[in-house]
């Protein structure tokens, strides 16, 4: 079946049917299948097994669409383990009710979780464009959003800049020169997403098979531009009057399909992004201060009082704002710091496994196994 048919009962599986209000043509390259996909499939494969993309992610189990429709499967303890994201690609068993395996990302986000343990959050897979969301109003931060630009920038991933609510703020172009100052090199987008106009200025970012994601903070207009885009239906709030911050309305990640072509992937407003493994990224995003590390005279310089430091002396100089250079370090350290908590967790894992392991094969070489 190439239509997903609105005649079909799905009645008895819980899948997010708002996901497809629409009928629409669903082919693999629609679904946002490239060769960099096929070329991970034998023979056998291609011939036994399904291509799948995943849509929602549940605790034991995700909703997945094929090109003939979605289905649900529930996790394994292997791939429990391993962690599934949304937007990922997977092959289902001839009966379409198990994940045979995961294919290799072509992009991804992920951050530090905010548990205890050092672990990583995956928060979406395969995006091709990141539409990061702010407001014309006190939620604007920029050393927030050089976080999600780092992002970005280490998957590999297209960052599109998104100012939203420019209809309720008495001056939005003062944000717009600001944020292109703020943010060099990085596309702006300024919308009233409540209208047809608004949106139309992001549909050029859509395409057959192209995935988006939306980043941002509660109440910045995430719903409501997923809404608009794709037809669905989410609930949206207004957000607090004395300080500009949101209430979560989106509370999980959902993959919705645009009605232009292509895949929108709304994401829950985040209070706090925590980066990991993303230090080209960092440096990407603040590319004028990297650029001048090298030219310092040692190699280990701080950038604080060191004699021959590059840096420095492009603050004395007023080339480089001294809170770029401070925000560098802050986001260096941070990811420095987060990134080694998880190497090291992933370590002191494999030992115990290996304990765990040896201690097994004596167990079993004792009662002569």
């Amino acid at each position: 079946m190439s239509v997903y048919d609105h005649s079909r009962d799905f009645s008895g599986l819980p899948l997010n049917t708002r996901q497809f209000p629409f009928p629409m043509s669903l082919s693999l390259p629609g679904l946002g299948w490239s060769p960099h996909f096929q070329s991970q499939l034998s023979v056998d494969e291609f011939d036994t097994l399904t291509p799948a993309r995943i849509s929602q992610v549940h605790r034991n189990a995700v909703e997945v669409i094929t090109t003939t429709g979605p289905h649900r499967i529930h996790l394994s303890a292997e791939f429990l383990q391993i962690g599934v994201a949304i937007g990922d690609w997977v092959l289902l068993s001839p009966m379409l009710d198990e994940i045979t395996r995961l294919l290799d990302r072509k992009t991804l986000l992920q951050r530090r979780s905010a548990a205890e343990n050092a672990s990583a959050q995956l928060i979406a897979a395969n995006v091709d464009t990141l539409l990061i969301v702010s407001s014309c109003n006190a939620d604007y931060n920029p050393a927030r959003l050089e976080r999600y630009l780092a992002l970005a920038h280490q998957a590999d991933i297209e960052p599109i800049l998104v100012l939203t609510k420019v209809d309720t703020c008495d001056d939005p172009d003062a944000f717009i020169a600001g944020a292109r100052l703020d943010l060099p090199n990085v596309q702006v987008v300024a919308i009233d997403a409540t209208t047809a106009a608004g949106i139309s200025l992001l549909v050029g970012f859509c395409g057959a098979g192209k995935t988006l994601a939306l980043l941002g903070s509660s109440g910045v207009g995430k719903s409501t531009i997923t809404n608009a885009l794709t037809d669905a239906a989410l609930e949206t709030q207004g957000i607090r009057d004395d300080d500009a911050k949101g209430r979560h309305t989106t509370t999980a990640r959902s993959m919705h399909a645009i009605k232009t072509g292509g895949w929108l992937i709304d994401t829950p407003g985040m209070r706090a992004l925590r980066l990991l493994d993303v230090g080209e990224g960092v440096d990407m995003v603040f590319q004028d201060v990297a650029d001048l590390v090298p030219l310092c005279k040692f190699n280990d310089c701080a950038h604080e009082t060191e004699p021959g430091c590059a840096v420095q002396k492009a603050i004395k100089d007023g080339t480089l704002d001294p809170k770029r250079l401070a925000r560098w370090l802050k986001l260096s350290a941070e990811d420095a710091h987060n990134s080694r908590d998880l190497a090291q967790a992933h370590a002191n894992a494999r030992s115990t496994e290996k304990k765990v392991g040896g201690g097994r094969a004596k167990g079993k070489a004792k009662r002569g196994n």
